[in-house]
């Protein structure tokens, strides 16, 4: 999908240069990727110390069977 967007020229050279990627194209992508991917693990993250458990769950005992 074409879409051309105001993006701040100081910005996208300063990731384009850290990426060290070919295209604006490819650093913008990269960047989308990127922004995605820590959003998700954020979600995930904040998941941690949620689940209950069963009180009578015993982890170590479950490693046991053979």
């Amino acid at each position: 999908m074409e879409t051309n967007l105001p993006i701040d020229n100081i910005l996208l050279k300063k990731a384009h240069s850290i990426g060290g990627l070919k295209t604006q194209k490819d650093t913008v992508e990269l960047a989308l990727e990127e922004f995605i991917t820590k959003r998700e693990t954020e979600k995930v993250i904040k998941m941690f110390h949620t689940v209950d458990y069963a009180s009578d769950y015993d982890y170590k005992k479950l490693r046991d069977r053979k």
